[in-house]
């Protein structure tokens, strides 16, 4: 039944999905008419409708250095996720890179559909960084040197030890993390926050993506793409690859576990990073992912399917996310609430039963002490049969008379 049935399902999904959807409608509209700007803020679109969102809820003038801030590091990492291009052809650019965004006639053809785009039309993005103010430059110049200096780092070195795999992530996504707490700064609003705390909000989302992602990157053609660390993947199997067969499912799920408990252990510290945030959009912008990357862990904890598939929080829950992320009460009541769902899924006979309990146990304890909303924020909140039903018939008819008209 697809979206449909997910409404039935889940009906207190429906007014949050239409006001998303409505939110998205409007952001389209705000979009400048520079060639430069439209083409970024549509490529931010295409790239991560979710980013996309909560990106243009920002303040305008910090809206735009974090968009442009997030091609060039999308653009980056394309540049690294092409297996197809010779690494004598890579590594330079990578370590480049942060020189290329000043070039408006610089690009580079690789990876594919909107990416593809990115890069064959990078010089907008170049026009659009020129645009914004030094003191962003800087920032986004600094963070882009580094990140393209890590990625040529670990180019033909393998993810050997959970020490590799913390400065993978911290060169891939801890700098990102980095680079926003400075932009906010930048513009002051915000206070400069102490490294290790927007580095644990990069490390926490990038391992929900290589954790979720698992299938997508053994998969990848000509070559594999493995950032899943030797020291917890050999504890279960000979070959990384052999955890998408069928026969090794127990052993893939507990490794699974293990990788999703290694990921539980920064969410304290980002609960702490976002707890430091003043300005309501910039909380906001920051949490909504945070909040989704927890939801996407709890649907992958003990789930096989993240071996067969591609693992994703619905629509309506994604949307409800955004709707009810407001402040920091809301926030801890979140993960509060994701956290007794991955409680509740733990098996104690899993090899990392009691590890993965007192991380959540943790976290919980964690989100009660601060927050005293959580027992009104998990109460269910439900809309009428005849409301899902009037839905279900306008889009059963919309789709009805879309197919009759000429």
């Amino acid at each position: 039944m697809g979206i449909i049935g997910d409404i039935v399902r889940h009906p207190n999904e429906i007014c949050p999905l239409m006001k998303l959807l409505l939110i998205a409608k409007l952001a389209e509209k705000q979009i400048l008419s520079k060639p430069h700007w439209s083409f970024c803020y549509l490529m931010l679109r295409n790239i991560s409708r979710s980013f996309s969102l909560v990106i243009q809820q920002l303040p305008l003038e910090l809206r735009d250095a974090v968009c442009v801030f997030y091609l060039v590091l999308r653009a980056l990492d394309t540049v690294e996720d092409d297996t197809s291009i010779a690494t004598e052809v890579k590594v330079p650019i990578l370590i480049a890179f942060h020189r290329h965004i000043y070039d408006h006639e610089w690009h580079f053809s690789c990876g594919t559909n909107a990416y593809k785009d990115l890069m064959d039309h990078f010089h907008h993005v170049s026009t659009a960084f020129l645009e914004l103010g030094k003191n962003y430059q800087e920032v986004i110049e600094d963070i882009t040197m580094r990140m393209g200096g890590g990625m040529a780092k670990f180019i033909n070195k393998e993810i050997e030890t959970i020490d590799d795999y913390e400065e993978y992530c911290h060169y891939v996504a801890g700098l990102a993390g980095l680079g926003l707490s400075k932009l906010f700064h930048a513009s002051g609003k915000e206070d400069l926050a102490p490294d290790s705390l927007p580095n644990a909000v990069g490390l926490f989302l990038q391992k929900t993506n290589i954790i979720r992602d698992y299938l997508e990157d053994i998969n990848e053609v000509p070559k594999c793409r493995m950032f899943w660390p030797r020291q917890i993947w050999s504890k279960y199997v000979n070959k990384l690859e052999d955890l998408k067969f069928e026969e090794n499912s127990v052993k893939a799920v507990q490794c699974l576990n293990d990788m999703i408990t290694n990921a539980l252990s920064h969410v304290e510290d980002c609960l702490v990073c976002l707890s430091t945030l003043r300005d309501p959009a910039i909380l906001r912008s920051c949490a909504i992912p945070q909040i989704m990357a927890v939801g996407t862990l709890t649907m992958c904890y003990n789930n096989a399917e993240v071996f067969r598939g591609a693992v994703k929080m619905r629509r309506g829950l994604s949307a409800k996310v955004f709707d009810q992320t407001r402040t920091m009460e809301d926030v801890y009541g979140a993960f509060f609430h994701f956290s007794s769902i991955l409680k509740s899924k733990v098996d104690n006979n899993d090899p990392n039963a009691t590890n993965t309990l007192k991380r959540i146990e943790s976290i919980m304890k964690t989100c009660r002490d601060y927050s005293g909303t959580l027992s009104k924020r998990n109460k269910p909140n439900y809309i009428p049969t005849l409301i899902i039903i009037f839905f279900i018939v306008v889009a059963i008819l919309l789709a009805y008379l879309s197919a009759k008209r000429p």
